[in-house]
């Protein structure tokens, strides 16, 4: 609900303060009642707006005595100082100003103080009450109702606005205030309904029907009609709501409906008028009907004065009438005179002149034929449309004036009774309705009133209604209007016209600051003003109302106007406070203007440009053109000073280029709807931003890649390849990084400038260079895969010792390199996992990345350039348009996809890094050190594979879950590269008999089992095809003796480099090959058979294997302290001689390892 006014909350209290007393009287509190004499005959003749509430509620407290005389005193008192607080001291009191703002008090004492009182109060105080004791007032209240005193009231409903031009209407000579002219139209109304024969109850015949105590009064105004109407028709129930409205008191409405009914029966006038009325009423009302005094003379004078305002100083009356008028005039107005010394037929001589000259003027012809027609109609217009307005005002609620009455429809019904005493037909009610409710939408902001305005005054531009006499009627009704500082004449639906027209031409002028609050508004008031006209002016000089469409080109002008002056307008006010706010929060004020602007710009694209196309499509052209000027100018002198991409150059640069590009896409909006002038369009001249800040824009990524660079090989030194946390398993430095290059990619497009291919180059350049170097630094880290191989023994041919050997050859060992040794000791599996992880994170944020970059890269430049394109394709150059196409894609896959090969590629080598070291390196005493040592039987893989489980239990905590199928893989493989180590390099300590073969066999496919895991671990056709190596070396085994050395002598052509090329680490089995030589000279230097060592002596004098020494030290079982510790720590396999067939328990552990692989196609 809108806020109220102050004169309706007035209103609210004296309600709320009527219902007290009322109640307060009506019960039993109050056990004497002492009233002035000859005054008050019951209770109901009270006049509860002049007592005293305090006083009322103080002496109910006290005993119950009140003294109505005291009472009246007391509110006389009470209104005449300020309201003071209930405190003891009694020196407390609220102020009406703020007094932080008002200083300190005077110190000098105030002057006294002369109370004045009204005369009502006066007349009271010198009255000296006999007072009469009434007991059992409330056995007594069934008899009386309660009736109000005529009060003064405020204007109903009718909110001034001094932006409303006036009618124009000639002015009242008599000074008739707006309560009088209120309660005149209340009485025109009453008249109108009597004299046509509609029965309104009077006070004595309400009192009848009245059966409830004054506690009824309390109910809800609805409660109060629907319990009213039983017995009392409709139009008595919208008289007592038309009362209401209009803020007539009880006891007055009494008054008049019973005087008007007594000279309604009589029947002495046909027809009626307002003089007629006022003499009437003259002539039966006397003082003694009114409560007081003061209520009387007002109403006395108020007859009077109408009389005087429509007789006095008519034009067809001759000087000696005037002075008998004004000499009865002068007797009525006289209290003593008229109330006093005069006799009701000395009274009735007095009214007989004014009688008489009424008379007279009523058998005047009308000026214009009109059925019903009278000589008030245009004599006494200037009042007649004044009581009318104020009729109409009664539609609105009184206590939330921009709403209408449930019974609005009801009302106008009965107002058209009064269109033959005041001259309205239903063309001027039009006009004054739509007028009325043009004046309360503006006093209340309510849309709903201009809705109906609108409706209203199409009425009246429809022509419906209306006839050629009416026309002339209607112009006949003058008022004047000055304008331009000259004076117009108009008619009355003109003048409604004129002061319309003229109040939203006052609003246009700046409709950036009247409707950006309420821009729904905008769309009603242009349709007003469309309906109503648009004020020109002449060639000659003279004002006019013109239709307002897009043909005529004064009206057009005048809109364009309204844009220039409205942005002007708006300019001006942000201008006015840009340096303060400049200064408050920092900000250079270019940049602050430019955001401002770009509101108005917006405002004027989505809510006035929509509206004025349909008259002027032009309008968006101009605002833009303005707009640009305006900011154009001062920008200027700011560009010219650009060096570098300082904080005033990021803040005002990004602002002005938004400007730029709202501003083009209001303007090429405004093109497309003016398509027919086409020629007349003129393009913008944008501002050269991208001109001035392409340089600075690349000046300052080429200082950021330098930055990042630096900061990326800071990061990478200090990383000591632990996870971030147990959710991210990365390294810490990778996060570091992409940060750092998150925040670098965030400024560049939160420069919000205008950017081509060059800048996007630059831009990604940083990325790749970043994070290639990263790659680098990692892959650096990781030495030859060949330094985790052991150095194969030499070649030697089975024999058996019989006389044991003193002094035996040793075999040598593989010596590493301190550095290459440090570099493998920080090599450790667990952080190689994070290795992977991190290349694994580089290759997901990597896609989220460049999805990041190429949205906004999209949205570098907003959609209008392509909008421009459209209709007009600009002379531009390759890299001046930032798109998506084939250039920049381009540019998007070679860089972003050279970062995820590298990764890719980093992931495969460190993966294949991480399985030989598992093997060769962690596991190399327990698995290629001892598998088969001695003998076959006795060192199979029990004790391998669960060492192998343990480690891959390991990994499987630490590795991402999407890379576990690759490094289980890895795995895998080198387990299977390393078995075939043993069967080819496992050197003196190794020889297989046919016997051992079986066993042997039995083992591989053990190991295939353990990886394959009942098929939930990797797929066997992966696992089968990496195991056809290791079964093919068996499978040489199985053959006899002679068709090995056969195939070998068959071989023997490929073998060109002697015992040394026989001697070299074959440890890749990718090179060799079944019918290899060295694969063959080797399955014989580890068969257990005499005849293969016969013939490695006789054709290639291999030295027996007994020469060897090849026994392990006592300690080097688990030699890798990795695995000592994993085993410590394990207790997920206990093995006995018997488990050799089973290895559930591992399968268990790599269905973790490989749950995707079996899906991945290798």
């Amino acid at each position: 609900m809108m806020e109220e006014q102050p004169y309706l909350l007035l209103q609210r209290y004296r309600r709320d303060r009527r219902n007290l007393l009322e109640f307060l009287f009506s019960s039993s509190l109050i056990k004497e009642l002492r009233t002035p004499p000859g005054h008050v005959t019951s209770i109901s003749d009270l006049d509860f707006d002049n007592l005293s509430a305090d006083y009322i509620l103080h002496s109910i407290k006290s005993g119950g005595v009140v003294d109505i005389s005291e009472a009246t005193k007391k509110y006389f008192d009470e209104t005449s100082y300020p309201v003071m607080i209930q405190s003891q001291l009694g020196d407390s009191y609220f102020l009406l100003s703020d007094p932080d703002k008002s200083g300190s008090p005077p110190r000098r004492a105030p002057p006294p103080i002369d109370v004045n009182r009204t005369a009502d109060n006066a007349l009271y105080s010198s009255r000296q009450p006999d007072p009469l004791i009434v007991e059992n007032i409330g056995a007594s209240m069934d008899n009386f109702s309660p009736k109000y005193n005529a009060t003064p009231c405020t204007p109903l409903s009718q909110v001034e606005d001094v932006n409303i031009p006036p009618l124009g209407l000639p002015c009242l000579n008599t000074g008739l205030s707006d309560d009088d002219l209120q309660e005149s139209a209340y009485e025109i109304l009453l008249s109108s309904l009597v004299f046509s024969g509609i029965e309104v109850h009077t006070v004595e015949d309400r009192r009848k029907e009245k059966s409830s105590k004054f506690l009824s009064g309390l109910k809800t105004k609805r409660e109060k009609i629907n319990q009213q109407s039983q017995g009392r028709g409709r139009h008595s129930e919208l008289v007592d709501t038309i009362r209401i409205q209009m803020q007539i008191s009880e006891a007055m409405d009494a008054c008049i409906r019973q005087r008007l009914t007594q000279l309604a029966a009589r029947r002495i006038w046909e027809p009626i008028d307002i003089p007629k009325i006022s003499l009437g009423l003259l002539n039966s009302v006397f003082k003694s009907d009114f409560l007081n005094e003061k209520s009387y003379i007002h109403w006395k004078s108020r007859q009077a004065s109408i009389l005087e305002e429509l007789l006095y100083f008519s034009a067809n009356l001759e000087a000696y009438e005037r002075e008998t008028i004004k000499s009865s005039l002068s007797k009525i107005r006289n209290s003593k005179e008229w109330d006093i010394t005069m006799s009701p037929s000395e009274r009735a001589e007095v009214l007989l002149p004014i009688t008489q000259v009424e008379l007279k003027l009523s058998s005047l012809s009308g000026k214009f034929s009109i059925q019903g027609e009278t000589y008030c109609w245009t004599a006494g217009y200037h009042l007649n449309i004044r009581l009318y307005e104020k009729l109409l005002f009664g539609v609105f609620d009184v206590l939330d004036e921009g709403q209408f009455i449930e019974e609005s429809n009801e009302l106008l019904m009965l107002n058209k009774l009064t269109w033959c005493i005041l001259g309205i037909t239903q063309k001027m009610h039009n006009a004054l309705y739509g007028w009325v409710l043009f004046q309360q939408y503006v006093g209340t902001n309510e849309a709903m009133l201009l809705e109906h305005a609108l409706h209203e005054l199409q009425k009246v531009v429809s022509g419906e209604h209306a006839d050629q006499k009416e026309e002339q009627y209607m112009d006949s009704l003058a008022c004047s209007r000055q304008y331009n500082g000259s004076e117009i004449k108009l008619g009355l639906v003109q003048a409604v016209f004129f002061s319309i027209s003229s109040w939203c031409d006052d609003k246009l002028q700046d409709y950036h600051l009247h409707f950006s609050q309420e821009p729904t508004n905008f769309s009603r008031v242009m349709n007003l003003m469309s309906a109503v006209g648009i004020l020109t002016s002449g060639d000659s000089g003279d004002i006019k109302l013109i239709r307002l469409d897009d043909s005529n080109e004064h009206a057009i002008r005048k809109l364009k106007t309204y844009v220039e002056r409205s942005i002007r307008a708006a300019y001006r006010r942000v201008a006015s406070t840009i340096d303060l706010e400049s200064k408050v929060l920092g900000t250079h004020p270019l940049a602050l203007l430019a955001n401002e602007l770009r509101l108005i710009a917006q405002r004027e694209f989505s809510v006035f440009f929509p509206v004025l196309r349909h008259w002027c499509p032009e309008s968006g052209m101009i605002a833009a053109m303005r707009l640009h000027q305006i900011y154009g100018e001062r920008l200027k002198p700011f560009l010219k000073g650009v060096s570098s991409l300082s904080e005033d150059v990021r803040s005002v640069l990004p602002a002005a280029h938004m400007l730029d590009d709202d501003l083009t896409q209001l303007y090429i909006s405004a093109c497309e709807e003016n398509r027919q002038h086409r020629h007349l369009n003129q393009d913008l001249d944008h501002y050269p931003i991208g001109e001035v800040a392409k340089p600075i824009i690349l000046d300052w990524v080429i200082a950021q890649n330098s930055r990042i660079l630096e900061w990326t090989g800071r990061v990478f030194d200090l990383e000591e390849w632990e996870p971030l946390s147990s959710q991210q398993r990365m390294a810490t430095s990778i996060v570091e990084v992409f940060r750092i290059i998150e925040e670098t990619v965030d400024q560049f497009f939160g420069l919000n400038l205008s950017m081509d291919i060059t800048h996007l180059q630059a831009l990604l350049s940083i990325i790749f260079h970043s994070l290639d170097a990263y790659l680098l630094k990692l892959f650096n880290q990781l030495v030859d895969k060949n330094h985790l191989y052991p150095l194969a023994p030499p070649l030697s041919r089975y024999e058996e010792t019989v006389i044991p050997i003193m002094k035996k050859k040793v075999l040598e060992h593989k010596l590493l390199e301190d550095g290459v040794c440090n570099i493998l000791n920080e090599l450790t599996v667990s952080k190689l996992c994070v290795r992977l992880n991190t290349l694994k994170y580089i290759q997901k944020q990597i896609g989220v990345l460049e999805d990041g970059i190429r949205k906004s890269w999209a949205l570098i430049r907003p959609s209008v350039a392509k909008r421009w394109a459209k209709e007009e394709p600009l002379e531009t150059s390759e890299n001046s348009l930032p798109s998506c196409g084939e250039a920049v894609d381009e540019l998007f896959v070679t860089t972003f996809n050279s970062i995820r090969d590298t990764a890719t590629d980093s992931i495969n080598k460190i993966c294949d890094f991480t399985g030989a070291r598992v093997m060769f390196w962690d596991l190399r005493d327990a698995f290629p050190f001892s598998l088969y040592r001695g003998n076959v039987e006795g060192a199979r893989f029990d004790g391998v594979l669960p060492q192998i489980d343990t480690v891959l239990d390991h990994i499987c905590g630490l590795i991402d879950d999407t890379l576990r199928d690759l490094v289980a893989f890895s795995i895998c493989r080198a387990s299977l590269e390393c078995y075939v180590w043993v069967l080819l390099n496992g050197g003196p300590s190794r020889a297989f008999s046919d016997s051992d073969i079986t066993l042997m066999e039995d083992d591989l496919n053990m190991l295939k089992e353990f990886f394959i895991a009942d098929g939930e671990g990797l797929p066997r056709s992966l696992v089968e095809q990496e195991a056809n190596f290791a079964e093919q070396i068996l499978s040489l085994y199985t053959l006899q003796t002679g068709t090995v050395i056969q195939m070998l002598m068959t071989a023997s052509e490929q073998i060109s480099s002697g015992l040394d090329s026989l001697n070299r680490n074959s440890h890749n089995h990718d090179k060799m090959g079944l019918e290899d030589a060295q694969t063959l000279i080797r399955v014989l230097c580890h068969k257990k058979d005499r005849e293969a060592s016969k013939f490695l002596k006789r054709q290639y004098q291999l030295p027996a294997s007994s020469d060897y020494d090849d026994t392990p030290s006592e300690d080097s079982t688990f030699g890798s302290p990795l695995i000592s510790d994993l085993l410590k720590r394990s207790s997920s396999f206990q093995w006995t001689n018997k488990s050799q067939s089973s290895f559930k328990s591992f399968k268990n552990k790599i269905k973790e390892a490989t749950s995707d692989i079996r899906s991945v196609a290798w």
